[in-house]
């Protein structure tokens, strides 16, 4: 699968997690979670459920119909439901442990974020911390490009080059506010564990990973 792919599959299992869904009302969930800017047709899911149904990472259930509501369905089928099957409960918890470099990117990032409170506080704070050194990377990048081409954009360009600037900088500073809150959380539990006060100086920082890492990261 291509990484717009496989973002899909992370999404349609882990809105699937908790109770069956519809096509349509997956779609409309599926949306919503990845932004308007990558929406998906119908015609684009459906293939995604058939193949993960193939896999037997989901079920179809379509509702029973009774005898008395039979002759006023003219041979229209009911909607179909999918859930997850256990095969797919593990591919979701499988997916939800990998914190390699295809992660941290823009595809990947935001579906991953958005089932953190089912993945577990390492996992979280490699997956922050990766996603901080490709942007702090990004960064480097758009500001070399802006020194070298500054005096040959006109005003309009210009501006467009430090707005993509200024998101990637507030980015970063909302991962740092994260990184600080995930790591005085993991301090306190630590120190709990062993039975003592927290520790000075929780909340710093761990060193970012490199793009060098394994795939999985673990």
């Amino acid at each position: 699968m291509g990484k717009r792919a496989d973002a899909l599959e992370l999404a349609v299992l882990g809105l699937l997690h908790d109770a069956p869904l519809h096509g349509y009302e997956l779609r409309k969930r599926v949306n919503s979670l990845l932004g308007w800017g990558r929406a998906f047709s119908y015609g684009t899911l459906y293939p995604t459920l058939k193949a993960m149904v193939r896999q037997n990472y989901l079920a179809e259930d379509e509702p029973e119909v009774s005898a008395a509501q039979a002759p006023h369905r003219s041979g229209r089928r009911g909607k179909i439901a999918y859930k997850l099957t256990p095969e797919g409960k593990e591919r979701f918890a499988d997916l939800l442990t990998q914190t390699g470099p295809s992660v941290w990117d823009d595809e990947h990032f935001g579906v991953h974020f958005a089932f953190f409170g089912r993945a577990d506080a390492d996992t979280r704070m490699r997956i922050l911390l990766g996603r901080r050194s490709r942007l702090q990377e990004k960064l480097e990048q758009f500001r070399t490009s802006l020194s070298r081409t500054r005096e040959r954009l006109d005003a309009y360009t210009l501006e467009l080059q430090r707005h993509g600037l200024e998101s990637v900088e507030r980015e970063v500073k909302w991962l740092d506010d994260l990184i600080s809150a995930e790591q005085r959380s993991l301090d306190i539990t630590a120190d709990r564990a062993r039975g003592t006060a927290p520790r000075a100086g929780a909340g710093e920082l761990p060193a970012p990973p490199t793009g060098n890492e394994g795939e999985n990261g673990r």
